[in-house]
């Protein structure tokens, strides 16, 4: 081969290596893009499948979240309840404990009764001048007695000269009586009449005014 056909071959090797290179520049983006373009999917499911686990991580905490608040609302009414039996208890303890001191004192001053009619006797026994210093030791029991009862809670009915009651007296006979304006007053006293604590233990025997 002469050395214008090597020159010539050369030439032409020459521009085909240039086309290929070209070509190749050329389709090197149109991989690229093509590569891009299928890896494109992949990495979208790999976000759809992270976004559903963080969907499902959040759905979790609100539901675990709501159970919280219902334990809480739970222990809160647990206790509420418990706090109104607690109260209820209490108030009714105190009640049954006032309830039974109250009933003890009024056994006690009901047994206390007869000695007080027995004093009221003697002392109208007693009610003449040569008697005076019996009367007088008498009265000072009597006194003594009452001055305690008083104490707790005890108090005389009154009766004689005031309108008969039916909630504190008992009539136990009538009197014929002069004076209009003392019809329906109580005219005597058979036997004293009493209440605790504003509450009647024994009415008052009385005679009253026709």
């Amino acid at each position: 081969m002469s050395k214008h056909d090597k020159n010539i071959n050369n030439a032409a090797q020459s521009i085909e290596s240039e086309e290929k290179k070209n070509v190749e520049q050329t389709q090197e983006p149109k991989k690229a893009e093509e590569q891009k373009k299928e890896e494109a999917p992949q990495e979208k499911k790999v976000d759809d499948k992270r976004l559903e686990q963080m969907e499902a991580e959040l759905a979790k905490v609100k539901d675990e979240a709501a159970k919280g608040k219902e334990a809480v609302a739970k222990e809160k009414n647990d206790y509420m309840r418990l706090l109104a039996e607690f109260d209820t208890f209490r108030r009714r303890t105190a009640e049954e404990k006032l309830h039974l001191k109250e009933s003890a004192i009024a056994d006690f001053i009901k047994g206390m009764l007869p000695v007080l009619d027995s004093c009221e006797q003697a002392l109208k026994m007693l009610d003449k001048p040569d008697n005076a210093s019996d009367k007088e030791g008498i009265n000072l029991i009597y006194a003594n007695i009452m001055s305690y009862l008083k104490s707790n809670g005890l108090e005389i009915i009154k009766a004689k000269g005031e309108k008969f009651d039916t909630d504190f007296h008992e009539a136990v006979a009538q009197m014929p009586v002069d004076d209009a304006a003392k019809k329906g007053l109580i005219y005597d006293v058979v036997q004293t009449g009493y209440a605790l604590s504003g509450k009647v233990i024994r009415y008052a025997k009385v005679v009253v005014g026709i």
